[in-house]
């Protein structure tokens, strides 16, 4: 069974974020707008994304 992958784009800024929000985008593999990357479709990168909502964006998946 193929792992499904999702795709995520970072479309705000990190600048006056707090130090968590920052480390998670550095943990979701972000640091710069309009970076994109495709990760495993866990339960720990859903969780990342939840807590970033107004950072990225789930492209597929």
């Amino acid at each position: 069974m193929a792992e499904k992958k999702i795709k995520i784009r970072q479309i705000g800024s990190p600048i006056r974020r707090p130090k968590d929000q920052r480390a998670t985008l550095v943990g979701l593999g972000l640091n710069k707008m309009h970076r994109e990357v495709e990760l495993l479709d866990t339960p720990e990168v859903r969780g990342m994304i939840r807590k970033l909502p107004h950072l990225v964006k789930v492209i597929e998946g």
